[in-house]
């Protein structure tokens, strides 16, 4: 491509996807600069590609129309005899994903205050009847001014338009309302239930629904995520109904206009230290006298008038206290949590007065108490452990593991990310029966890869067979690689002949096929051989470490049918071949193929 582009001037490649790439350009005429996005305009007959086209073309009509503060926009759209282009605000800055990829955390007035810009863009997009379809932090730009810019309206509709119809599902599945995962016409509610989506991601640090494309679909169709303030303390209540109005599974039960899911957010904010007022639940008085009606016993209604002033009353007789029973049946009802506090409390009470409870009064000589030992639990057997074990830790988010139960000590290996995913792991291994007895050694990772090993773990049992599994490493060993160094990794098939799929995903977000590329036949590998890439002694494309540095994640895949029926493009953003990537392995599940997966860490770094 030449430095030109019609008027413009090309000065950096700014990103590459699946479809074409991004520039830095410069508009001579008016002193501006740009980005400029590009596609290749595709063959007559490729069907699929002529669809992407007409996405792209969507793109600049429906944010072309478009001009807010909080919205990129779009300046012209042109055509060259190979490539289609959009040219587009420059926004020097970074996008939300990739602030929440790191796992960092924003203060509540912060959300508030990105989701109130969110709101103003959609209302000023809904207004003029573009609705967006595909809201999620990698659409969510962030200046260096600390703007937000809605961006990528690529499957937007426009209203009256007949490009997008009822029965087409469009969208990023974990952000997709109900009626897209159905096919149903969508209107500017769905904007809000993606937008609802995403709050709670802000405040949890995790999304509501995670899985593969079957399991957050019956989860957005028929399940409730818990509410935010369940998973994080620092989530005032009152955002829980927030929450739960923007992602309403009925459009109608949902806010009505982005303007007022503006207004019930700020709302709820300004109301986070009233929750009584604001009708949004109990106090913190009220908790201190439900514990007190539990635990403080009941005075007598007078004192004998010859009891001296100083001498304490004497516990009631249970037939003195008639609610006694009645209230702590209804504290039973109200909840475990009530119970166990009043418990405690009640205990406490007991030990600094010296009373003993109501229903024990004391004997003049009490019989000494033998000791009782309750009998110990017999051990548990290898298959009731690893049936246990698979329970709580085979279907942890962001962890691919796998349990050995050959040797004298239960062992854990594989993976998880690092924060949120690496506690979940600990707290369920702490709550396993057998706990002492394991040996945890997981490697933790960071980066934005939870959706890639989330996409994978369904067909990693934790205890398969080891002649099953796929192997996956670098050559000599090595986890960790400098500038200039080879890539070269090596795979064994499992126990059965295999196809195989290799794949480099990067922190940036794209994902490079190692193996197959664009132009292999697909290969049946015979059972237990080995595949070595990136190794020019054996033949192939070769590839070296260079900068940015850091953590990137090879995911590997044998299974014993070809996975794609057409060739993936070289590289593709991970957000565009994961849902494809769930798809196929789904198929190939249900086909009754055989499958293993792997995963690895590579960590690079300057030498």
């Amino acid at each position: 491509m030449a430095d030109m582009l019609g008027k413009y001037e090309l000065r950096q490649v700014l990103g590459k996807g699946a479809m074409g790439t991004v520039y830095e350009g410069f508009d001579p005429i008016i002193a501006r600069q740009v980005a400029i996005k590009t596609v290749r305009l595709p063959d007559p007959d490729d069907v699929e590609a002529q669809e992407e086209l007409a996405r792209f073309k969507r793109e600049a009509q429906a944010a072309g129309r478009l001009s807010h503060p909080n919205i990129v926009g779009v300046f012209d759209y042109g055509e060259t005899p190979e490539i289609a282009y959009i040219v587009m605000e420059f926004v020097d800055g970074t996008t939300l994903k990739h602030v929440v990829d790191k796992k960092e955390r924003f203060e509540l007035a912060e959300i508030v205050r990105l989701m109130e810009a969110l709101m103003a863009g959609l209302q000023f997009s809904h207004d003029r009847g573009v609705v967006h379809r595909d809201i999620k932090p990698a659409n969510i730009m962030l200046t260096k001014a600390g703007e937000v810019k809605i961006a990528d309206f690529g499957i937007a509709r426009i209203e009256s338009s007949s490009m997008t119809q009822a029965g087409t599902m469009l969208g990023t599945p974990s952000y997709m309302s109900p009626e897209q995962f159905m096919g149903q016409t969508v209107d500017s509610r769905t904007d809000l239930y993606s937008s609802g989506v995403m709050l709670y991601q802000l405040l949890t640090g995790e999304k509501p629904f995670e899985g593969g494309l079957t399991a957050i679909m019956h989860k957005v169709l028929n399940t409730e995520p818990p509410p935010p303030s369940a998973l994080s303390v620092t989530v005032p209540v009152g955002f829980d109904a927030v929450v739960k109005k923007a992602m309403a599974k009925r459009p109608e039960d949902r806010f009505a206009t982005a303007r007022d899911f503006a207004q019930a957010l700020r709302t709820a904010f300004t109301a986070r230290l009233e929750p009584e007022a604001a009708g949004f639940g109990l106090g913190a008085d009220d908790f201190n006298d439900a514990e007190a009606t539990m635990v403080a016993p009941r005075r007598p209604p007078s004192a004998p008038a010859s009891a001296p002033a100083s001498a304490p009353p004497a516990p009631p007789a249970p037939a003195q206290v008639p609610g006694a029973k009645k209230s702590s049946r209804l504290a039973l009802l109200g909840g475990g949590a009530v119970v166990l506090l009043a418990v405690l409390g009640a205990g406490g009470y007991f030990a600094l007065s010296g009373h003993a409870p109501d229903h024990a009064a004391p004997a003049a000589n009490p019989p000494a108490a033998t000791p009782v030992t309750p009998p110990a639990p017999p051990p548990m057997t290898q298959a009731q452990r690893e049936a246990a074990f698979t329970a709580a830790l085979g279907s942890l988010p962001c962890t691919l593991l796998t349990g050995n139960d050959t040797g004298a000590t239960p062992q854990l290996t594989g993976l998880a990310g690092a924060g949120a995913p690496q506690q979940s792991l600990s707290g369920a291994v702490q709550s396993l029966p057998d706990a002492a007895l394991l040996a945890n050694d997981t490697v933790t990772f960071s980066g934005p890869y939870c959706d890639a090993l989330n996409a994978i773990r369904p067909y990693h049992p934790l205890y398969g067979a080891p002649a099953a599994a796929l192997g996956l490493g670098l050559a000599g060993g090595k986890t960790t690689l400098h500038n200039n160094d080879l890539i070269t990794v090596v795979l064994k098939t499992p126990g059965y002949a295999s196809y195989l799929e290799t794949d480099y995903f990067s922190s940036d977000g794209s994902v490079f096929h190692l193996y197959p590329t664009p132009s292999d036949k697909p290969v049946l590998f015979p059972a237990g051989s080995t595949k070595i890439l990136g190794d020019p002694a054996h033949g192939g494309a070769s590839w070296q470490v260079s900068a940015p540095y850091g953590t990137d994640m090879i995911i590997a895949i044998a299974s014993s049918v070809p996975l794609f029926s057409t060739a993936r493009p070289q590289d593709e953003n991970a957000s565009d071949y994961l849902p494809a990537l769930r798809t196929a392995l789904q198929t190939a599940a249900s086909s009754g193929a055989q499958l293993s997966v792997s995963a690895l860490p590579v960590i690079t770094e300057a030498k």
